[in-house]
């Protein structure tokens, strides 16, 4: 199965915007769904966004939509998470996750977990 490695968190300001991006090793995405989540300190894991990537469809967390946009790279075998406007309240050690199938927003359904990357916004 496909094993996923994430990159590009960071330290920004509030307004500020910045980009993930979800690797693929061991195979390609293209039967796969890969999600976003995230988790604040003492916290839960929530989703945050997913983007299918056969159909290029996507799924977003209500208080992320219209500020984050799912999608994929094809030349660099990537799903990226855009993130604007960023808040405060978004700062949380971002996952990357993948699964055999079609959108989800449930973490138990994703088999394939990147190490997490973090990203703080100040205020």
């Amino acid at each position: 199965q496909v094993q996923v490695v994430e990159s590009g968190g960071g330290l920004v300001q509030a307004g500020d915007s910045l980009r993930l991006s979800c690797a693929a090793s061991g195979r390609a995405f293209s039967e796969y769904t890969v999600a976003w989540f995230r988790q604040a300190p003492g916290k839960g894991r929530e989703f945050v966004a997913a983007f299918g990537w056969r159909d290029g469809t996507a799924l977003y967390r209500d208080s992320v939509t219209g500020r984050f946009t799912v999608s994929r790279d094809n030349a660099k075998n990537t799903v990226d998470l855009q993130m604007n406007s960023l808040k405060p309240e978004d700062t949380a050690v971002y996952y990357c996750a993948a699964r055999y199938g079609g959108l989800r927003s449930s973490s138990e359904q994703y088999t394939s977990w990147g190490q997490g990357t973090q990203v703080t916004v100040s205020s």
